[in-house]
């Protein structure tokens, strides 16, 4: 394969797609001077790469290059400026035309200097192989984050769902299944990637554990979903910018490039393999309790990366903590994350981690992480555990809007909200702010409830005036006291208007319970519980402007 430090891999868009794909590109492993691009066309083309930093002028070229039908190959371009914004065109004729064909333009951007405002996006739980995830659906949501026009985006795994073909414990998937799995997501992802570098974080249901490598290696999930998510998207190595996982795997995996981090502007980035060496003792498809890992090499690097990083703000992510179970801050105090042996406070982190300094969970708040962002619940949930964030990053594809909602919100212990779409995330040298941005099918939003891009929920960090950016409420900021309630709980609406309020409260299937318009103009009033059955309930709370839903839990 060839290089160019430039990870392009161009993706054609649907309208093209209808007529004919050509050619996909996806950008990756972006650095100071460099990036990766990977290209593949569906013909032979003869092809090179135009570049510079003014919009429609190209005074650099890469080399000149033949491709191969169907065949992904890497070009890295080199000696780019920092802190730079590139523009650039593919060109590309078959080997016996006369003229060539210009794409057109795209961008990129080289990493970001100290005191840079930037942004990237989130996104999770693709699930197109599976049907829960739906094509068109996906699209918006890539589109969506093509506006954002930021720097980079991080998938939090479940993109390719190689494992659900062992789902009948037949482990008769093939090499060319698997490929096929990895090499369907080019014409969707190359939809945004084309100008947004792509990061690839593992999910459960990539097959890429350990469970699977040791099945009759090198014919197995493992190797063969290692293998296709390598050649088809390049995640980076350990180099001079980045660093991460140094093994080097037989079976011709090399450096696996499951875990990473590497610092843009003021912020430090670390993405977590939660699978790969996930089971300690015994090999288990689903490691529970203690049995659960890191793998102590990976917490070693992770313990350096946070430790010697001098960044104002740290974001790890994961597609789960602990890989396995729901939730997020109900996990993070026990066991290997959290150190306690039960949810009763019984530490025993140094008998099941000998010679380990702490547990992952007080790893990150010592060394001040921002934000630990997760995916795999399939909702957007918001919690804190001794000051550090945890987000949970929704379906990107989910036309319903509320699989994971109604599946798993009963997991988290806040905020909880349905919805399909993004995270985008803006840092700025004072501040660190964080948005959920839904996406609708057009024919969702004709009633006028919805639009597509709305902000579903915002979270800052600092002092967010300086962006220029108009600071924004939590929605209502309201609160449900007492929580869980027996026989009444208050609500108060902190940022609520003065006009009129209602409600409307939902079982755990989303059926409407009860129901109450035009309260008035109080923020504070009180709903009756008493007749209520025992479970989890969730109460969406409306002025004439902003809508919020919050979970109630009723137990008598």
């Amino acid at each position: 394969m060839r290089r160019i430090y430039i990870l392009l891999l161009l993706c054609l868009g649907i309208n093209q797609l209808a007529q004919s794909q050509t050619y996909s590109i996806i950008l990756g492993r972006p650095t100071d001077t460099s990036i990766t691009a990977s290209i593949m066309f569906d013909d032979v083309m003869q092809y090179k790469l135009m570049y510079g930093v003014n919009s429609g002028s190209y005074n650099l070229n890469s080399n000149s290059y033949t491709s191969s039908i169907d065949v992904p190959e890497e070009i890295d371009l080199h000696n780019l400026l920092p802190n730079t914004k590139y523009y650039y065109k593919l060109s590309y004729k078959l080997p016996n035309a006369s003229n060539f064909t210009n794409s057109p333009e795209y961008t990129f951007h080289t990493q970001r200097a100290p005191g840079s405002t930037f942004s990237f996006t989130i996104e999770a739980d693709e699930h197109l192989y599976d049907k829960k995830g739906v094509k068109n659906m996906y699209e918006v949501t890539l589109a969506n984050q093509l506006a954002d026009n930021p720097d980079f985006m991080l998938s939090l795994g479940d993109i390719f769902g190689d494992d659900h073909s062992y789902l009948d414990h037949t482990y008769s998937i093939t090499a060319a299944e698997v490929d096929s799995l990895h090499k369907d997501y080019r014409p969707f992802l190359g939809q945004l990637c084309h100008s947004v570098p792509f990061y690839v974080c593992l999910g459960n249901h990539e097959g890429e554990n350990n469970y699977y490598y040791n099945m009759t290696p090198p014919n197995n999930l493992c190797i063969w979903g290692t293998q296709s998510r390598k050649y088809y998207y390049p995640n980076p190595s350990p180099n001079a910018f980045y660093s991460g996982n140094t093994t080097n795997e037989p079976y011709g995996i090399g450096a696996p490039e499951n875990y990473f981090a590497w610092t843009w502007g003021d912020a430090l980035f670390i993405v977590l393999d939660v699978y790969r060496d996930g089971c300690k003792d015994s090999l288990v498809e689903k490691p529970q309790g203690w049995n659960w890992t890191l793998g102590q090499t990976q917490y070693n690097w992770l313990k350096s990366t946070l430790e010697n990083s001098t960044a104002k703000y740290k974001f790890a992510f994961a597609h789960h903590l602990r890989g396995q179970g729901r939730g997020a801050v109900a996990l993070a105090k026990l066991f290997e994350w959290g150190g306690n042996q039960n949810n009763n406070g019984n530490y025993t982190f140094p008998q099941n981690r000998p010679g380990w300094d702490k547990p992952i969970h007080q790893l990150f708040v010592d060394n001040h992480l921002t934000t630990f962002f997760q995916g795999h619940d399939h909702v957007f949930a918001h919690e804190t555990l001794d000051s550090l964030t945890y987000i949970a990053v929704p379906m990107a594809a989910d036309s319903t809007y509320e699989i994971g909602w109604l599946a798993n919100a009963d997991a988290y212990l806040s905020d909880t909200l349905p919805g399909t779409g993004h995270i985008k995330v803006t840092v700025s040298p004072t501040c660190v702010k964080i948005d959920f941005v839904r996406a609708y099918l057009p024919a969702d939003t004709l009633n006028g409830q919805h639009h597509n891009r709305e902000i579903a929920f915002t979270k800052t960090f600092g002092d967010c005036s300086e962006l220029g950016i108009k600071e924004e409420k939590n929605s209502l900021a309201s609160t449900l006291f007492p929580n869980p309630a027996n026989a009444y709980t208050n609500v108060m609406m902190k940022n609520a208007s003065t006009q009129q309020h209602s409600y409307q409260l939902l079982d755990a299937s989303g059926r409407l319970v009860l129901a109450k318009t035009n309260i008035g103009q109080f923020r504070n009033f009180i709903i009756d519980t008493h007749a209520l059955q025992n479970g989890v309930y969730f109460l969406q709370l409306s002025d004439e402007k902003e809508t919020e839903t919050k979970k109630l839990i009723i137990q008598h």
